[in-house]
């Protein structure tokens, strides 16, 4: 499930000084705590957030992230979003940042119609990642994934020594487009035929000085 992103970022074979980027957590595990949840695609008690046991990557999964339109669906049903305000507590002397991001879901869209998945994160009081979008076009009717991946330099990290949340923000839309939505419906899902979807964040670790 989780790719091997982290071999992607710089590490020494010897030593790693302060402040470099590297692939290897830290020895304690971190835990992830649920701030707020706020959006249409992640009502109360829909989301929740899992630490992997090797520490290298963190888990949200979604109950009821859907956006629609057509038949059955309501006006607003097109657009859902989320955002997860998140406390991450790592251990003393690591920093962190995100290397890269999975998404996976099931879209249904009829001839015609078409979606978009978007997402970008930041830490509190510091600027937003470029949002980045992935856009698919009917017909189709499968799993779909998408992973967003962060140049080595422009990882941003959490600064050394401060507690600040961490923000992650995601959007399905689904779009008409030249499909008949008196008679079809298209929709785009977070939230796999189990009824859970695993978003997977993959972590960058970094020694504080």
């Amino acid at each position: 499930m989780i790719n091997a992103v982290a071999a992607a970022l710089l590490a020494s074979a010897i030593v790693i000084p302060p402040g470099a980027p590297n692939d290897t957590p830290p020895p304690d595990h971190i835990t992830i705590d649920i701030v707020t949840i706020n959006g249409s695609g992640c009502p109360a008690g829909t989301a929740a957030v899992a630490v992997s046991e090797d520490n290298k990557a963190f888990t949200v999964t979604y109950s009821d992230y859907l956006a629609q339109v057509g038949v059955g669906a309501k006006p607003t049903d097109l657009r859902k979003n989320c955002q997860l305000n998140l406390r991450v507590n790592v251990p003393q002397g690591f920093t962190y940042g995100i290397a890269s991001a999975d998404y996976r879901g099931f879209a249904h869209l009829e001839p015609g119609a078409y979606s978009v998945q978007k997402a970008n994160y930041y830490f509190q009081g510091m600027s937003q990642t470029e949002q980045i979008s992935h856009r698919y076009n009917g017909p189709v009717s499968e799993d779909w994934q998408a992973t967003d991946t962060t140049e080595v330099a422009a990882i941003v990290y959490s600064p050394c020594g401060e507690k600040r949340n961490f923000n992650i923000n995601t959007e399905l839309r689904v779009y008409g487009g030249t499909s008949n939505t008196a008679t079809t419906t298209s929709f785009m899902t977070m939230d796999s035929t189990d009824g859970s979807l695993e978003t997977t964040y993959h972590f960058a670790w970094k020694h504080c000085s």
